[in-house]
């Protein structure tokens, strides 16, 4: 057998067929991956095999995400996706695990550490903000529609769930030379999975929910002082919403934390894995001990 081969399951999770990949031996030390916005687990399908030799790696589409059903019943906000990934982790047995924060899974996977901080060996952080003093411009848009959320407004958040908007996320503030190694499957894939009325109205609407979100900033920054988890980051500061000063905030709450700057954006993972992998495998090689 394979093991660094990645696999390709679906899972009841409540009564939601949750499509997830999966690689490594499942006795090894556990990495969950949950993944950002406007992507799926296919972010991660590159890291997964690079890392199965020695780690069991999982990565769920969530509800409404991806290859997962979209019911109508599911809560799809930030607290229902970290609902949803606990659940996830529990029908999976995963006791003890990594977690690896980006984009919207810094909010979902960083709730699940506070419910459950016995279970969390390690946060790797890619990318996910945490602190609203270091928000970068791309949040300008946001801003003007929590202070004045007229439909005029919100029609720009609709604008952005679309085939060019997905395409802004990818390389929107890259350098031509990062941009160039970004393969436009990302956004045409995101977009096809993405492009129906019902999935468009629930990422606009997470888009409004990530103003509640920022109450939750003290308490992950709370997280961090009081449990002081083993903290990699490796940050691509080319990011309109989460520049350099976001990841080095981190460091106020867990000084100890090992700092990456790359050349790269938000999507460093498409662009500098190669860099990426011996980070986080000397690191977690290390964490263990």
């Amino acid at each position: 057998m394979n093991r660094h081969r990645v696999t390709h399951r679906t899972i009841d999770i409540d009564g939601v067929r949750t499509f997830y990949r999966e690689a490594g031996p499942e006795d090894a030390p556990a990495i969950l991956l949950p993944h950002g916005y406007p992507c799926s687990s296919y972010q991660y399908r590159n890291l997964m095999p690079a890392l199965a030799d020695r780690w069991h790696l999982i990565a769920p589409d969530y509800p409404g995400f991806g290859y997962s059903d979209t019911p109508d019943s599911f809560s799809y906000t930030f607290d229902g996706y970290a609902t949803f990934l606990a659940r996830f982790a529990a029908a999976k047995k995963l006791t003890r695990y990594a977690l690896w924060l980006h984009d919207y899974g810094s909010q979902i996977g960083l709730r699940l550490a506070i419910a459950a901080p016995e279970r969390v060996t390690a946060l790797i952080i890619q990318n996910g903000d945490i602190y609203e003093d270091q928000l970068g411009p791309k949040y300008e848009t946001l801003e003007r529609y929590w202070a004045n959320p007229t439909p005029e407004v919100r029609e720009k958040l609709v604008e952005a769930v679309s085939e060019e908007g997905f395409r802004g996320e990818f390389i929107g503030e890259v350098s031509e030379a990062i941009a160039e190694r970004i393969s436009p499957d990302l956004w045409k894939l995101a977009w096809s999975l993405l492009q129906t009325p019902r999935r468009r109205e629930i990422m606009v609407g997470l888009m409004e929910g990530l103003r509640e979100n920022l109450t939750w900033f003290p308490r992950y920054q709370a997280y961090l002082r009081e449990h002081r988890p083993k903290t990699l980051i490796v940050w691509g500061p080319q990011d309109g919403y989460m520049p350099e000063g976001a990841a080095r905030a981190y460091l106020r709450d867990v000084p100890e934390a090992e700092l990456h700057l790359l050349e790269a954006g938000h999507w460093a993972l498409e662009t500098n894995l190669d860099e990426i992998v011996p980070l986080v495998r000397d690191f977690l090689g290390r964490a263990r001990r």
